[in-house]
């Protein structure tokens, strides 16, 4: 019997039904288990749905503009501080606001796939 290497979790929190469905396919393509979210409140069950990296739209319509609130919030105690946070977002300031919330890193949308996909790869791997 050989060991098993337990297969990474990604928490993917989008609004928009379209590409929460493309980043499933992809992700769970490449063999992670994939959790899907169209609100923040998935963000408030961690202990329950333990993702290695969790993918956060900026702008949850639901929520308005709720995202950065949510990583700032997990990157700021202590039992969920550790998860890696891509932001995913069409905003200009992108950059700032990752930078001002705490997230690891961030996609602007439109996205490159392969771009996104190693950025998973390489905060999961870590």
């Amino acid at each position: 019997m050989y060991n098993q290497v337990r297969q990474k979790k990604l928490l993917i929190i989008e609004d928009d039904a379209n590409i929460l469905s493309i980043l499933d396919l992809i992700f769970s393509e490449e063999g992670y288990k994939v959790v899907l979210s169209e609100t923040g409140s998935d963000s408030e069950r961690l202990s329950e749905i333990k993702p290695d990296l969790i993918l956060l739209d900026l702008r949850l319509s639901t929520l308005g503009r709720e995202g950065a609130e949510i990583c700032l919030r997990l990157k700021s105690q202590p039992v969920t501080a550790f998860i890696p946070i891509i932001l995913l977002s069409a905003e200009r300031d992108i950059q700032q606001i990752c930078q001002n919330c705490g997230a690891d890193d961030y996609m602007a949308k439109p996205f490159d796939i392969e771009q996104l996909s190693g950025m998973v790869k390489e905060l999961v791997l870590k």
